[in-house]
């Protein structure tokens, strides 16, 4: 009997229109999930299918509270008896964010697979039907379960921890710059790279939030000023992720204001800018002088999501350090 997934839309590139082929401009999140599944033919023979529309957007407008309500749906699926599988169609510009949030805040026992494109529904040479077919063939697939949540883009399946938007242009945009592939998925045939894990709890709860705690992302340049820094606590920010030059490093009078937020309570998290990179704590700045928390290879936009959760349970900067080492 082949096995039951579920689609959750959010819309994104791969639901988007693009009017005149002969030019790029589109707009995301036209299409409805049900038009995209009627343009990929042989979905039937992978796996039953059912789907829901969560919201219709392009992922530029992705935020907090959709995340929340994308996660009470995730849990309730996936804790019920109905499915064995999702899969979730986003866009691609904060599809790395999602999945990286959703792999935390669910438990690894129901995959959840989630895929995007790079070219309009209606663009020549769309990579969207292709990259559904691959996605249910991934999510159905009876060695998935325990992997919990993937990302599958172009014949590619990642993990969320690692994978990254790499491009703006091609249909293989994005990379797993540190860690690896877990697998690759070619007109449906699945060849993993390595065994499931052990079954896993969800590494944070966010049943019955209705927010998440405000964590604003700034970058550090040649000639940063504390501005903006003072701007985002006056404006209530808990947390502050910096995209540090080099191994997370910023000017002496942004470390000195940050030192001041840090000390106020604000959790201040060195990211780096580099695409590859480990900010490692105490490194180029003296973290424990300043109540800093080093992200480690998390970039700047992960960086984020983990800090929000880890706020949730606590705002001690040790246990929040000790977060960002095991996640």
């Amino acid at each position: 009997m082949s096995r039951r997934v579920h689609l959750l839309g959010t819309g994104g590139t791969i639901a988007g229109a693009q009017p005149d082929p002969r030019h790029a401009g589109y707009s995301a999140g036209v299409f409805p999930i049900e038009r995209l599944l009627s343009a990929v033919p042989g979905l039937a023979e992978l796996a039953r299918l059912s789907w829901e529309q969560i919201v219709n957007i392009g992922s530029q407008d992705m935020d907090d509270s959709i995340w929340l309500a994308l996660a009470t749906r995730v849990n309730e699926h996936a804790d019920g008896a109905a499915i064995d599988a999702l899969l979730i169609t986003h866009g691609t510009d904060t599809l790395e964010e999602t999945a990286y949030f959703l792999s935390l805040v669910t438990a690894n026992a129901t995959p959840v697979v989630i895929v995007g494109a790079m070219r309009p529904a209606t663009a020549i040479s769309a990579d969207g039907p292709g990259n559904l077919y691959n996605g249910v063939a991934v999510a159905a697939d009876p060695r998935a379960p325990g992997r919990g949540t993937l990302l599958c883009m172009d014949g590619e399946i990642h993990r969320p921890r690692y994978a990254v938007k790499t491009s703006t242009m091609g249909a293989n945009a994005f990379s797993s710059l540190l860690g690896g592939l877990v697998g690759v998925v070619q007109t449906g045939r699945v060849a993993w790279f390595e065994p499931a894990p052990a079954i896993r709890a969800a590494t944070f709860s966010v049943a019955g939030l209705d927010r998440l705690p405000r964590v604003d992302v700034l970058i550090a340049h040649a000639g940063m000023n504390a501005d903006l820094i003072d701007a985002a606590v006056a404006a209530g920010a808990r947390g502050l992720v910096i995209a540090g030059v080099g191994s997370g490093n910023m000017s002496a009078r942004a470390i000195a204001r940050l030192a001041d937020a840090a000390a106020s309570g604000v959790a201040v998290v060195r990211s780096s800018r580099v695409p590859r990179s480990m900010v490692l704590r105490n490194g180029e700045v003296d973290d424990d002088r300043y109540g800093f928390v080093a992200a480690r290879d998390l970039n700047p936009g992960k960086s984020r999501v983990l800090l929000q959760l880890a706020l949730t349970t606590t705002n001690d900067t040790q246990l929040i350090q000790e977060v960002f080492e095991r996640c």
